[in-house]
């Protein structure tokens, strides 16, 4: 069995699509990952181990990150709704266990931080954002950059619009709630305008741009984009699976903001999504 005492230690938090995808990744180029979720979840692979702790357990996870060189962000509270109580103490959490390693913070960012878009954003756009979910997510990074600048940790952000990919459960737009139905040429529900121009990111991308800058002295301190396609409507991007697939194209139709509303009432993680 290899000696990970040689190899370069990671921390994934998360095992989510781009917890798992860096998870492997990482493996594949010969390190060693630890992979923490509460459930003890993850991707099973050499090289990889799964650990149940809970990330916002400053003392737990600083026992964890010990020795790593690397700490990369994958989480996300699955409940938009409850935002404003799960991500301070784990985004905190995250700062100390970084910073008592030694280790650097890469973190998987999102749009939702800039103003309301008037043009293609830029990773150097000012952050200026009209929702809470937004607002959150503003003050971590914000967080970050002030503890980098104390000189008490390295940090880096690399933002992505909405996924594309395999993994990606109910609730993304293009997630199982999509895929699995227009494989068996079932009309789709989608979340919001169907037809307005929207970037996607692949998975496999996010993953690929995290190791990347954390390899890269350059990266530290600033924000960046995941490389992305050119974008393509909601109903543009269904059609394009559907002839990749090989199948008939399907019909598609937006689920109206009344009912997304009246969805978060049963089902807490499409709470706060007609915010966004």
């Amino acid at each position: 069995m290899p000696n990970n005492a040689t190899r370069t230690t990671h921390v994934v938090i998360g095992a989510g699509p781009t917890g798992t995808a860096t998870a492997k990744l990482l493996a594949a180029n010969g390190d060693y990952v630890k992979v923490v979720t509460r459930s003890g979840s993850g991707p099973e692979a050499a090289g990889i181990e799964r650990i149940a702790a809970n990330a916002a357990d400053a003392d737990r996870l600083r026992t964890i990150t010990q020795g790593a060189a690397t700490m990369f962000n994958c989480a996300n509270p699955p409940s938009y709704n409850h935002w404003k109580d799960e991500w301070p103490p784990l985004a905190a959490s995250l700062l100390a266990s970084a910073e008592a390693a030694g280790a650097g913070l890469v973190m998987v960012g999102n749009l939702y931080g800039y103003a309301p878009p008037t043009r293609p954003m830029q990773a150097t756009d000012p952050l200026a954002a009209t929702t809470d979910t937004g607002m959150i997510r503003v003050q971590m990074w914000h967080d970050a950059l002030a503890a980098q600048a104390a000189g008490r940790v390295r940090v880096t952000e690399a933002r992505a619009s909405d996924f594309i990919g395999p993994g990606l459960g109910n609730n993304a737009h293009m997630g199982d709630r999509v895929v699995p139905r227009l494989l068996k040429g079932k009309s789709v529900s989608l979340l919001g305008r169907v037809d307005a121009a929207h970037s996607w990111t692949a998975i496999d991308d996010v993953a690929r741009t995290l190791v990347a800058l954390s390899g890269d002295d350059r990266s530290w301190g600033r924000a960046w984009h995941v490389p992305t396609a050119a974008p393509l409507s909601q109903r543009e991007i269904v059609d394009r699976l559907c002839d990749l697939a090989d199948v008939e194209r399907v019909k598609v139709w937006p689920i109206p903001s009344l009912a997304l509303r009246a969805l978060g009432v049963f089902a807490p993680a499409m709470r706060g999504l007609h915010d966004l």
